[in-house]
């Protein structure tokens, strides 16, 4: 989607389309107002809507963080059942995009059009179109439609069925001192997890507030004291439902298990070893014997056994970019995903997390923390601590360390007079420092005042190309690297220099090379990284793979666009060949951005076997987790994945994972994509058996 934060995974991009929609019960040439607030809570945009004497409804919606985000104007002919017969939307998307999304209904006739799509359909009866993009106000069109359906049913366009149920409701005081009763709806059947927006009560209930904790809040103007406390419920509300997700679909392994028949991946030397019986007790390895082995202290059975059937075993991939959310675990774990460092958050929604995490409240790979830095400014990300003053970045980086975040991300708002100072004290901290590259300054200064790794192609290849005052906090930091990069000489001296500087001090470089593959993608093609998964997902998702982010108007911009891109994924093999730390992660939807991650890595000129190796022993050294993870040995925590086909020889194999073992619990991948509703990507899943005991721990030592 065009209007949403391209940081967070699909599923809550998804949610955000449809959030940012709505149709509100208003009198003749009446306004009402929505505030949109950024994650810290500062005003960031505002929806308003305004209802003409002729019925006619008009948005008018802008919200801009980080320096982007989307400036939209509808115009709405409501119908009689709630929905509308007449809907456009024109604007710009976050990311500069043209929006032109126009729907029409006569009869029973729908006719639909945008930038990345055509349709029509026969209709009978009510159904509501979604737009591709929008504000809240079809959204808010949905709660009212919704409430009058007595099967609790909404047919949707082009496809897919709405239904919504109440979790909680809770009475708040205006700034006035208006009272008034709101309630916490769950909406489901768009994208792949529930959709949470509070409305009010009564016959016609419409939009109140939308909460997305730590990126966004949209709420009526006059009631932003009562976000906090919105927040705070919906949190609980949601943590009920993710809670039951968690104990249907991880299960718990108890006594001593067994995994035979499994060709291990050693990650060190970037083979594929020979096949192993992998024994597991209480979440670590405890012994790795020949298949079949019966004897020393093995010879006891097992409490449990799965058969690996020659499968590959690989050690749990780790995604080194990503900004968790509740609800994305899932996605994540069935990807073979069992460690995520997370980039960037809202603060408190991330202790949150990793107590529900540990508590086992949530379907979630382990967590690694990242420390968000943040200076402020009218292009800046309200994310983690937004600070003014040395002081406060170290008060900020004495919050993180003392709460055990190994790492601290700075970020494009950043004060340049400030870097040395604080990476120089992260560091005393023991902490690493990597991030974006600051305004008004290129990756080599960051390098040369002590960043440890650099976040995203693109913040690379500005070193190159900007000029002392190229202002990188806005979409430029997109678009020049976009039209630049195809006519840059990497053989020049600037290039090569820069490439040995980063080899020299061992500089890890987080590429998120599938994520920018926006750069190239026009309205209405596919998108690459999801073209291998999009027929396993369900159509209204499979919708938003085809819709394009970037302003690309003609095939001569396309053609720029693509060469550029195809040089960023060169560079990357440039940097692998030269000795330059890489790390996978993704920046994007979970779990299977990571896969296409991988690809590309591969594509750049690594090995099959060699890009596993960066998801995995990479992924552990540069979260100094190696003790524990990035590895199967003997000690280690048992993050197991069992994966159908050859992916140390077709990386795309990678896309068929079996079987999980993370937290001494087993996640079946089928099982996690039948509840969110993808089609599996593998035929069988590996059964866990149980053993019966034969022999008592006496008789199998004689």
């Amino acid at each position: 989607m065009k209007t949403g934060f391209p940081v967070r995974t699909l599923a809550a991009l998804l949610t955000l389309v449809w959030a940012a929609a709505t149709p509100l019960t208003l009198h003749a040439a009446e306004t009402l107002r929505y505030v949109l607030l950024a994650g810290d809570g500062k005003p960031a945009g505002e929806q308003v809507v305004e209802r003409t004497d002729d019925g006619q409804v008009k948005v008018r919606y802008i919200f801009k963080n980080n320096g982007r985000g989307p400036e939209l104007a509808e115009r709405i002919t409501p119908a009689a059942d709630g929905t509308f017969s007449a809907y456009e939307v024109t604007g710009a998307s976050t990311m500069g995009g043209l929006v032109d999304d126009r729907f029409t209904r006569s009869g029973d006739k729908a006719e639909w059009r945008s930038t990345s799509e055509r349709g029509t359909a026969t209709v009978n009866g009510t159904a509501l179109y979604v737009p591709m993009n929008s504000s809240f106000e079809p959204a808010s069109m949905g709660i009212t439609a919704l409430a009058a359906r007595p099967d609790g049913q909404l047919p949707l366009l082009p496809s897919g069925t709405l239904m919504q149920k109440t979790l909680d409701s809770v009475e708040l005081t205006s700034a006035a001192g208006e009272r008034r009763q709101v309630q916490l709806l769950a909406q489901t059947g768009l994208g792949l997890t529930p959709s949470f927006y509070w409305a009010t009560t009564g016959d016609k209930p419409r939009l109140f507030a939308a909460i997305y904790p730590g990126w966004m809040t949209a709420i009526e103007d006059g009631w932003e004291a009562g976000a906090a406390e919105l927040r705070t419920h919906q949190l609980a509300a949601e943590g009920k439902l993710l809670k039951d997700m968690a104990t249907r679909l991880m299960q718990p392994l108890s006594g001593l298990t067994v995994v035979r028949n499994a060709r291990i991946f050693d990650s060190d030397h970037a083979r594929l070893g020979p096949a192993s019986d992998v024994y597991v007790l209480r979440g670590r390895i405890s012994a790795i014997r020949p298949v079949g082995s019966t004897s020393g202290p093995t010879a006891m059975p097992p409490d449990h056994e799965i058969d690996a059937a020659g499968r590959v075993m690989l050690p749990g991939l780790f995604d080194m970019h990503g900004h968790v959310d509740r609800w994305d675990g899932g996605l994540n774990l069935a990807a073979g995903v069992t460690t995520v460092r997370d980039m960037g958050n809202d603060n408190l929604k991330m202790q949150q997390m990793l107590d529900e995490r540990i508590a086992g409240d949530l379907l979630s790979p382990q967590v690694i923390p990242c420390g968000f830095l943040e200076g402020d400014s009218p292009n800046a990300m309200h994310l983690g601590f937004v600070i003014e003053t040395q002081q406060e970045a170290k008060d900020a980086i004495d919050w993180y360390a003392v709460r055990g975040y190994p790492q601290l991300k700075i970020y494009n708002s950043f004060p340049k007079e400030m870097v040395r100072e604080t990476v120089a004290y992260a560091h005393s901290r023991g902490m690493r420092v990597s991030g974006h590259v600051p305004v008004f300054m290129r990756a080599q200064d960051v390098v040369d005042r002590g960043f440890d790794e650099i976040q995203h192609i693109n913040q690379v290849m500005l070193n190159f190309l900007v000029t002392p005052t190229t202002d990188t906090r806005t979409l430029e930091r997109f678009y020049l690297p976009a039209k630049k990069v195809a006519g840059l000489d990497f053989d020049s001296k600037p290039v090569r220099d820069f490439i040995a500087l980063l080899a020299r001090k061992r500089i890890g470089i987080d590429a998120t090379l599938a994520t920018f593959d926006f750069i190239k993608q026009r309205d209405g093609t596919l998108s690459e990284p999801y073209a291998a998964i999009a027929p396993h997902l369900p159509p209204d998702v499979q919708r938003w793979f085809v819709s394009g982010q970037f302003d690309i108007p003609d095939d001569k911009t396309e053609a720029l666009y693509r060469k550029s891109y195809e040089k960023m994924v060169e560079f990357v093999g440039r940097l692998y060949r030269a000795g330059v730390p890489l790390v996978a992660g993704t920046d994007a939807m979970a779990g299977f951005t990571l896969q296409s991650e991988l690809e590309l890595y591969v594509k750049a000129g690594l090995t099959p076997a060699q890009a596993l190796q960066v998801a995995t022993r990479n992924g552990a050294t540069y979260t100094r987790t190696s003790a524990d993870r990035g590895s199967i040995a003997v000690g280690k925590l048992a993050d197991l994945v069992l994966v159908d086909g050859e992916p140390t020889v077709r990386i795309g194999d990678l896309r068929r994972v079996a079987l999980v073992i993370t937290q001494g619990k087993v996640v079946s991948p089928s099982k996690v994509y039948e509840a969110l509703g993808i089609k599996p990507f593998v035929d069988s899943t590996p059964e866990v058996t149980a053993l019966a005991r034969r022999r008592s721990c006496v008789d199998a030592l004689r």
